[in-house]
């Protein structure tokens, strides 16, 4: 049993991101990462460590990190992102070699490589007492009970980023709450705004999974613990709340369904084509990236909307780890590095102001020149104070799926068929449903 679920697991990681082994052979992943660096190594008689990273800024990060440790060094490439990284990272796992010592991961997709056996557990190194260190949803997405698969970096809680230009000329207030949000929709179109309030994008995974998860929706039960098992339950009356809401608007022509981060998506949020953004921490910096300076355009951040304002529930949108990998050469040293790569306030600025990285380690996010940092593309606001940090405080954490790239794909494609076809979204959950349950029954997990 336990042999044929880490080849499903292992066939989901490295198919469903469109790679097979031959394309992540010699050239292409951990083995080039273990003889070669990017960066250079000051001290070449300490233990070294491989990295893959895909931060900004990183190799400020590394060499910052060599230049303080005479013990350990850090010997940093960048594999890729998402797909790309994950491929190389489960061609290495298959073949027995080539992983790196440590490895960055979106914390979402930990649970495919702890069924694989990929990770190794940082709880006899110490990190455990790391704990507080970080909001409770943080570390809960990193762990299960005792163990440890990962140490966090950054996060993604959610607010709204708004064009206060475009509300402010049409006369409509901002919206604190959903039912507010679709009212402001109309009024926005009945005052002549010839855009949409904001876009639902029926490829944003891990977004539609915030939005849910905001109405209380938990699609899956798992412990790592015991691998064989899944609770999945996703066809819920929470998730049919929120898509049956977002069905509505979009059929009412007041929210558009691009696909996201496509370059007419993108030109779209900086055009006036949406007065809204609903976007994770790292939002800020990408809407900044993409705008003129000159556009005459105001954006302002507010918290998300609620469905409840009385029991305000935040969620979270991406961010990442650094884990071990089962294959790291000395797991004590690899340790080392991904508990005390972000542990200091001088990283954190780099993080902060050269990576746009939202931090997940108190030490940054309690201090004053974070708390109180003024974002002058927001005119000036204190974007962290005023709602990010509410919001990563907030989240109590999700439990994702050991199939998530998978689970993501069948989401993607029942939400485009509901939108583009006839379905609607009880039709849209209960396909996703029985899709996964029937997957990870073919797999070899018994479903509860």
């Amino acid at each position: 049993m336990r042999r044929s679920l880490r080849r499903a697991a292992g066939a989901a990681a490295v198919g469903l991101v469109g790679l097979t082994l031959a394309a992540c052979a010699p050239g292409g992943g951990g083995t080039s990462a273990g003889t070669s660096c990017t960066n250079e190594i000051t001290r070449p008689d300490a233990t070294r460590v491989t990295l893959w990273a895909w931060y900004p800024a990183v190799e400020q990060l590394v060499d910052k990190f060599n230049a303080e440790h005479d013990d350990v060094q850090v010997c940093w490439t960048n594999a890729g992102q998402g797909a790309d990284e994950y491929g190389k990272f489960s061609t290495a796992l298959e073949a027995g070699t080539g992983a790196p010592d440590v490895i960055q991961l979106e914390s979402e997709i930990l649970p495919t490589y702890t069924i694989l056996d990929g990770l190794t557990d940082l709880a006899p190194y110490g990190a455990g007492d790391l704990r507080d260190e970080f909001p409770a949803g943080a570390w809960a997405d990193v762990s299960d009970g005792d163990a440890v698969h990962a140490i966090p970096v950054d996060g993604g809680p959610v607010g709204m980023l708004y064009r206060a230009d475009i509300f402010e000329r049409y006369g409509v207030e901002p919206p604190t709450t959903w039912d507010e949000f679709a009212r402001a929709a109309q009024d926005l179109r009945d005052a002549g705004y010839d855009g949409y309030i904001t876009n639902y994008a029926t490829n944003g995974g891990a977004f539609n999974y915030a939005l849910f998860a905001q109405a209380g929706w938990a699609p899956f039960e798992y412990d790592s613990a015991r691998p064989a098992q899944i609770g999945i339950d996703v066809d819920t009356p929470e998730a049919r709340k929120v898509l049956s809401y977002w069905e509505d608007l979009i059929g009412r022509g007041l929210v558009s369904s691009d696909d996201a981060f496509t370059s007419d998506y993108n030109t779209s949020l900086v055009d006036g084509t949406y007065a809204v953004y609903i976007a994770a921490a790292w939002g800020p910096g990408y809407l900044e990236g993409l705008s003129d300076a000159d556009s005459g355009a105001e954006w302002r951040a507010a918290p998300l909307p609620q469905w409840d304002p009385a029991h305000p529930v935040q969620v979270n949108q991406g961010g990442s780890a650094l884990a071990v990998t089962s294959q790291a050469t000395d797991p004590a040293a690899a340790a080392q590095v991904a508990m005390e790569m972000f542990d200091d306030e001088a990283t954190w600025t780099i993080g902060v102001e050269d990576a746009g990285l939202f931090p997940l380690w108190r030490l940054a996010l309690e201090a004053d020149w974070f708390v109180d940092r003024r974002y002058p593309f927001f005119g000036g606001q204190q974007v962290n104070r005023d709602v990010f940090l509410d919001a990563a405080a907030g989240y109590p954490g999700f439990t994702f799926s050991p199939f998530q790239v998978y689970a993501y794909d069948r989401q993607t494609q029942a939400l485009y068929d509901m939108v583009e076809g006839d379905g609607d979204a009880a039709q849209a959950l209960a396909t996703i449903q029985d899709s996964l349950v029937r997957y990870a029954e073919q797999q070899g997990f018994t479903v509860r």
